[in-house]
């Protein structure tokens, strides 16, 4: 089986139970992620959004709004250069 194929046969339960075991970082039945099953999960997760065309602000790692001084530009950079000053 492909990741492809893997990615294909996911339902939404399954999709809702990933993304519950890597923010809680255990299954559903309370065992704890083990070493490197956070890691595949997001990968599963990422990759069954773009499948199923979850809208962007419902992905998980969205990050909306603006920075808080309201003036980036389309690539999210500040237009100007701010000096830092330590205190």
């Amino acid at each position: 089986m492909t990741l492809e194929d893997l990615i294909q046969s996911m339902t939404p339960e399954v999709y809702e139970n990933l993304k519950n075991a890597v923010a809680l970082g255990k299954w559903p039945n309370g065992q704890a992620l083990k070493e490197g099953q956070r890691e595949l999960c997001l990968e599963a997760i990422l990759h069954y959004e773009v499948a199923a065309d979850v809208p962007f602000d419902e992905r998980v790692g969205y990050v909306g709004g603006a920075c808080a001084s309201g003036n980036v530009d389309k690539i999210g950079r500040d237009d100007e250069p701010k000096p830092l000053t330590i205190q």
